[in-house]
């Protein structure tokens, strides 16, 4: 199986403008040349805002039209989250946009309850597991990262991604589960995240990475801006699989 060449974009996101984040977000994503996946932040058109009912967009906004140019000019799929209405519902959606116009979603699961998260959006109730260039990948959302059962590999993905805006205050949340996620799971992590200040005061430090399934770190953006690509060796991933074979003596339940 090829080499997968996966990219994200640590930037700051200004408060509520999606047209100044689609700009700034589109000159990076220039840059990303022969990226097969292109990774964004979580709500990266707003910042992270429960302010739904005034800044949501439809699947036929300005942001997913956007998203649909972004991978037609890159080539490459372009992910990230977006507030969504829905069927008079709110969600925190992430988008997987291919090349070709299609699509695939994911509504995030567990809602932020000490931000009041789950009070202004409805919650997903079904991951997605993606297929590119024959590589299996898993996207999440944020907080999700806390809940090792719903992000356990038990559909032999390949790549577990993360989009997110992480507080700086619990930076050493983010690294650490980070890492727990790929060694558990004896795979690859991507995780970007944002940097700066946002709407209610909350600062960012970003530490967007790229993990390797033994737990090192591939690549580290730590607090810097910017677009930052990765290669990913399939081989080196099944070698360690075979090398050392945890998932062969994990416990086997059902959600």
């Amino acid at each position: 199986m090829q080499d997968l060449i996966v990219s994200f974009i640590q930037e700051q996101i200004a408060w509520h403008d999606p047209a100044v984040n689609r700009q700034r977000f589109e000159s990076l994503i220039a840059k990303a040349a022969e990226s097969d996946l292109i990774l964004l932040p979580e709500m990266f058109s707003t910042g992270f805002s429960l302010d739904s009912s005034r800044h949501a967009e439809s699947m036929s906004g300005e942001s997913v039209q956007w998203m649909t140019r972004m991978a037609r000019e890159s080539g490459a799929v372009v992910a990230g989250s977006l507030m969504i209405e829905a069927e008079e519902r709110y969600f925190n959606r992430l988008i997987w946009m291919r090349p070709d116009g299609s699509f695939a979603y994911y509504d995030k699961r567990h809602l932020f309850r000490m931000a009041d998260e789950h009070h202004h959006y409805t919650a997903g109730d079904e991951r997605l597991v993606v297929t590119l260039n024959g590589w299996r990948i898993c996207p999440l959302i944020c907080y999700d990262l806390r809940f090792p059962v719903w992000s356990r590999n038990n559909s032999n993905y390949d790549l577990l991604l993360y989009v997110a805006n992480w507080p700086e205050r619990r930076r050493l949340h983010w690294q650490s589960l980070l890492k727990a996620r790929a060694i558990e799971n004896l795979s690859y992590v991507m995780g970007v995240n944002r940097v700066g200040v946002d709407g209610n005061e909350i600062t960012y430090s970003g530490d967007s990475v790229v993990i390797s399934p033994e737990g090192e770190a591939l690549l580290s953006a730590k607090c810097e801006t910017g677009v930052f690509t990765q290669r990913l060796n399939h081989q080196a991933l099944v070698n360690y699989r075979e090398r050392f074979p945890a998932h062969l003596d994990a416990d086997h339940f059902s959600l």
